[in-house]
């Protein structure tokens, strides 16, 4: 089932969560002991998270340096399978565009449609760590407003290279919003035009960046009601489980932590008071948002479900 058709069936506030891939070389495992924990608060979808490829350097024989193209966490479209299989819930693989080509964008949206997977969240990505900047595949998308288009041409039966008009893809399409804007926008209006336009192209949902204050949250949301965005907005929200997040998020995900949430971190002395801190503040910023009528909270677990868990058994 779709997303949308999820929410749209809903009578109260939905619940889901986002996982990682298991890293190259590990077991599904991993995603099932994530996953089975949170099976009792009935999520109607799980996001699978896609990572773009990264660099290393192998010496060679001569004793030169070779740059070796690596992917870390393969499997997305595998892991999405798996998911539907064994959990009988939908997954929802998350589509970018950094380090893929448009042809290799298509087979991968190919296969999810033979598997049944009706449902993709589209982003642009991440930029490598090395390179700082966003640097796009030279045969790929550099936004994701292009990558948005290329998903939607093949529900529209229209494909990269074919003359006639091939089999209509049925992807609902969801896509990020940033309550605190996109580090690279200059503003939160221009972001939110940009993101109006893609609605206007046809994504159905969109999910926000995580936030910690939700005052950014509901003036994000009233903005875009203003801007004339309809579409249901999902807030994606993160427990703070150790001291060192108090600074590697807003660094990471160019965020801004309120005074309040911060002092009682300040005042933790190991990540076992920092990780109890942070469940109870997600868990108050859950109730005001349930109460608001969002359709659905969703969680970012970093594919660990512990916080998550003990916040779902206080709300749902």
């Amino acid at each position: 089932m779709k997303v949308v058709d999820h929410i749209n069936n809903a009578k109260k506030t939905l619940f889901s969560f986002e996982i990682l891939p298991p890293l190259k070389g590990q077991s599904m495992q991993a995603i099932i002991d994530t996953i089975e924990p949170l099976m009792e608060f009935k999520p109607p979808f799980v996001d699978v998270t896609y990572h773009r490829e990264e660099y290393m350097y192998k010496k060679r024989q001569d004793g030169l340096l070779e740059k070796v193209t690596i992917r870390k966490r393969p499997g997305t479209v595998g892991i999405c399978a798996a998911i539907i299989n064994r959990f009988k819930i939908d997954a929802v693989p998350h589509i970018i565009c950094g380090g893929f080509s448009k042809d290799e964008t298509e087979d991968a949206l190919i296969d999810l449609d033979f598997l049944g997977i009706d449902n993709v969240l589209v982003l642009r990505g991440d930029p490598i760590k090395s390179e700082g900047a966003f640097v796009a595949d030279p045969n790929g998308h550099r936004y994701a407003s292009e990558l948005l288009e290329q998903v939607i041409n093949m529900n529209n039966g229209r494909y990269l290279h074919e003359e006639t008009e091939g089999n209509h893809t049925n992807f609902c399409i969801g896509v990020a919003g940033y309550p605190e804007k996109h580090f690279e926008a200059p503003n939160l209006s221009t972001d939110i035009r940009h993101l109006k336009r893609k609605v206007e192209m046809g994504a159905q949902y969109i999910v926000t960046q995580m936030f910690f204050d939700n005052n950014e949250f509901f003036a994000f949301e009233k903005k875009c009601r203003e801007e004339g965005i309809t579409v249901p907005i999902i807030p994606g929200l993160k427990p703070i489980t150790s001291v060192r997040q108090m600074t590697a998020l807003p660094r990471s995900f160019f965020i801004n932590l309120p005074n309040d949430l911060v002092n009682e971190l300040e005042k933790c002395k190991d990540n076992k008071a920092a990780k109890a801190v942070g469940i109870e503040w997600c868990i108050n910023q859950s109730k005001e948002l349930m109460a608001s009528g969002v359709p659905v909270l969703h969680y970012y677990t970093m594919s660990r479900a512990e916080s998550v868990k003990d916040i779902a058994s206080a709300l749902f």
